[in-house]
């Protein structure tokens, strides 16, 4: 049965959580519901759905183990170009989320109606086990990055070259198949030249690269064609280091699975080391965290693990996604002028710093 999902709250009743738990949590359900906070499209560390923190009493028989404050995820309603993320995301948390030992929030029900577009997440409230949650704004340093490098090796490590991916996972899109890669491919690009048609800042970074998007489109796909002839695993698709957290015991980890992909584990590692490190620390250690990224994944039992070459270089042409889809594509509203800002900045810098665009005129 589709359920009708709220795109507000207004409809988060006793009766939708009871809904939303059903689809993993069945032997639970709510007699009552409130409304801690919430957040929606428009207010920043807001880009590609809502918001609502809640708190339940469960009814007796519920399992002791599901916590009364809880996080749900809901559609965006100002269109729905986004379904297919949304779609993707739901299809994480019920399929994969559920066997994965990584740090990732847990989830307790989920559904995505594809007629209405709408989708609804029931996740753990992070706060609850103490997380933080950090952005370029912060000052960090490579050590950080090495804890999320241990949860990408883990990730990566346990489905790289995976036969699974022709079995139970062959639904996983990869990126140049399915409608996520549709909509980057034939969506995304009409917003993007918006953007840097319309925002001084990234129109003069673009041209400051000699590039232009059309131009960039083009490097990223043939980037992409090439990747998808390289070892494929399961990445998390999204890593800049808003989409991570960090626990009071030093773990850290990973949120916002829509853009969940089966790829080159180049696309993740990239991102997070480009995005989360200031420009003088990712120039001083970024070849040091590639390779205790490669001693991770031995360590996790990857036996053709690539080698040093093979990954600088896909870590070098992977800045073109970066730049590309990973913030061109991203409003000011979604998080505010200063991340945005200073995402642009590492992640051009990056670009230069690396030479990316002597790869990119290479493979188009």
């Amino acid at each position: 049965m589709a359920l009708a999902h709220p795109t507000s709250t207004d409809g988060i009743t006793p009766d939708y959580i009871n809904l939303l738990l059903a689809t993993a949590n069945p032997s639970a359900s709510v007699t009552a519901v409130r409304i801690l906070d919430a957040k929606t499209y428009g207010e920043q560390m807001v880009s590609t759905a809502g918001r609502v923190a809640i708190e339940v009493d469960y009814a007796a028989g519920s399992p002791a183990d599901i916590p009364t404050r809880l996080v749900i995820k809901l559609t965006r309603a100002i269109d729905e170009v986004m379904a297919p993320f949304y779609a993707n995301e739901v299809a994480f948390y019920l399929n994969i989320r559920p066997e994965l030992t990584i740090e990732a929030p847990r989830c307790f029900g989920g559904d995505f109606n594809a007629e209405s577009t709408h989708f609804g997440l029931l996740l753990e409230d992070l706060t609850e086990r103490g997380a933080t949650f950090p952005n370029t704004t912060q000052r960090t340093g490579p050590d950080d990055i090495r804890l999320l490098l241990d949860q990408l090796a883990s990730l990566h490590a346990r489905f790289w070259d995976s036969p699974r991916f022709s079995g139970d996972l062959v639904w996983v899109e990869t990126h140049i198949e399915g409608k996520v890669a549709d909509l980057m491919n034939r969506v995304a690009p009409s917003y993007i030249a918006h953007e840097v048609e319309n925002e001084n800042f990234k129109r003069e970074m673009v041209q400051r690269l000699r590039s232009t998007p059309d131009r960039l489109l083009a490097g990223v796909q043939a980037l992409q064609r090439h990747q998808s002839t390289l070892p494929q695993t399961l990445l998390h698709g999204d890593t800049h280091f808003g989409n991570t957290y960090r626990l009071p015991n030093g773990v850290a980890g990973l949120l916002d699975w829509q853009l969940m992909v089966r790829g080159y584990a180049m696309h993740d590692v990239s991102y997070i080391i480009a995005t989360g490190l200031s420009i003088e620390d990712r120039r001083g250690s970024e070849r040091d965290l590639l390779a205790y990224y490669l001693d991770r994944l031995s360590q996790e039992g990857v036996a053709n693990a690539p080698s040093m070459d093979t990954v600088w270089n896909e870590y070098r042409h992977m800045m073109v996604w970066a730049v590309y889809i990973g913030w061109l594509t991203t409003p000011v509203v979604n998080y505010g002028w200063e991340i945005n800002v200073m995402n642009h900045l590492r992640l051009t810098t990056a670009y230069e710093d690396l030479e990316t665009a002597k790869l990119v005129d290479a493979s188009i």
